[in-house]
Order: C-alpha cells, then sequence, then structure tokens
C-alpha cells in the first residue's frame, strides 16, 4: 500500500538528481536507506556489550551524518 509523504522542494529536488534509470522515489530512498542490522542477528552471541553496541549505532549514525552532507555537497556542485 502506498503511502504520500511532503518533503520540502530542496529534498525533491535531491531524490529527483539522485534517481537511476525508471527509479521511483521509493526506489531511490529504498537504495539510499542503509540495511536494517538487527540486534537479534547477534544475540547470544557475546558478539559485543550493550555499551560497544550503543557506541557502533553512534558510529553509524555518525557516518549517515557525514553521508549525507558529503552528497549535498556533491549535488550542489553539480548544479552550479
Amino acid at each position: 500500500m502506498a503511502k504520500n509523504i511532503a518533503v520540502s522542494n530542496e529534498i525533491y529536488k535531491v531524490l529527483n538528481q539522485l534517481k537511476l534509470g525508471n527509479e521511483s522515489f521509493s526506489d531511490v530512498i529504498k537504495r539510499l536507506l542503509p540495511p536494517k542490522s538487527m540486534l537479534s542477528d547477534i544475540a547470544g552471541t557475546k558478539t559485543f556489550s550493550y555499551q560497544e553496541w550503543s557506541e557502533i549505532q553512534s558510529a553509524f549514525q555518525d557516518q549517515r551524518a557525514l553521508d549525507i552532507e558529503r552528497t549535498k555537497k556533491l549535488l550542489e556542485k553539480m548544479v552550479d
């Protein structure tokens, strides 16, 4: 079932520029979102402590923010 969402003109422009071939906006968003890691994937393996897992998640969030900023800067250069 499809849902409508509102995005700013800036985000619309970015998504439109990131489309490949006949991709829909949903396809672009899905492609750009990181694969969802499940805590259950490593539950019981004692691979990470809760604290280590929190630090890992924080690092991934920081990296996503950096990736978004880098993408914006690259797209701005393309538009100029």
